[in-house]
């Protein structure tokens, strides 16, 4: 019995002592697995264009910015850096369009310039005639029979076109000077002339003009207009001739 008893005691003890070396040991807890990497972040894109409407042959600032990229390019401008801006002038409106690509995918964005045709510009006015310039394109000068000093019934219509315009500019002040043709002596031709100056104006004086507008003098045969001897040449000179006053 007692013999029994020590030989449970050394079973015991010998599983234990095999429990403890081996199988009886606690398992190790494995390690957790390694999560996977994180995804790369997506692509961010701007782009603008200020101002977004121009006139033909003017300039707008196209700007961009983008975040994530790898790869930014922009139709008809080609590949450009992550961010910056660009002088652009399209001849006729235009949407510009970025494309930003990363290891996070792909971004896009967009603007639009509007272009239009120049407006015409009107032709300015030609320059205004000066008064001097008006006054002799207005006003004809009166022409003479040989040796008379009356005015011609086909002048009639020149003194009446002369006296409108006068009136209606009555702050010019005008010489009228009297011509002969070559014929006659110089001091004949000095009396005639002066004469002829003073019944123009006269009947200037007549139909409203003011007197003291107007200043007469004689050049007789002096200064012609015409040197040829011929009739049609002196009738040129048989004048008054009508002189603007500065």
């Amino acid at each position: 019995m007692k013999e029994q008893s020590v030989r449970n005691s050394l079973l015991t003890l010998a599983l234990a002592s095999i429990c403890l070396a081996s199988a009886c040991a606690k398992k190790p807890v494995p390690p957790p697995p390694t999560p996977p990497p994180p995804a790369p972040p997506a692509p961010t894109a701007s782009l603008s264009v200020s101002p977004n409407a121009v006139t033909q042959g003017q300039s707008a600032a196209l700007t961009w910015q983008t975040s994530n990229a790898t790869d930014v390019s922009i139709d008809g401008i080609g590949a450009v850096q992550a961010s910056g801006s660009q002088q652009v002038s399209p001849a006729e409106s235009t949407t510009y369009h970025l494309v930003a690509k990363g290891a996070g995918g792909t971004q896009e964005a967009t603007a639009r310039l509007t272009v239009s045709a120049p407006v015409a510009q009107a032709a300015p006015p030609p320059p205004s005639a000066t008064e001097e310039q008006m006054f002799e394109s207005s006003v004809k000068d009166v022409y003479f029979d040989y040796d008379k000093a009356d005015i011609r019934p086909d002048q009639q219509a020149s003194v009446q076109a002369d006296t409108a315009f006068l009136t209606q500019h009555n702050n010019i002040n005008f010489t009228i000077e009297g011509y002969c043709d070559e014929r006659g002596s110089t001091d004949y031709n000095i009396a005639l002339g002066d004469r002829r100056a003073n019944t123009a104006k006269s009947a200037l004086v007549q139909a409203g003009i003011s007197g003291a507008r107007i200043k007469t003098i004689s050049y007789g045969k002096e200064k012609q207009f015409c040197s040829e001897s011929t009739e049609a040449c002196w009738q040129q000179n048989r004048r008054g001739h009508f002189v603007y006053q500065k």
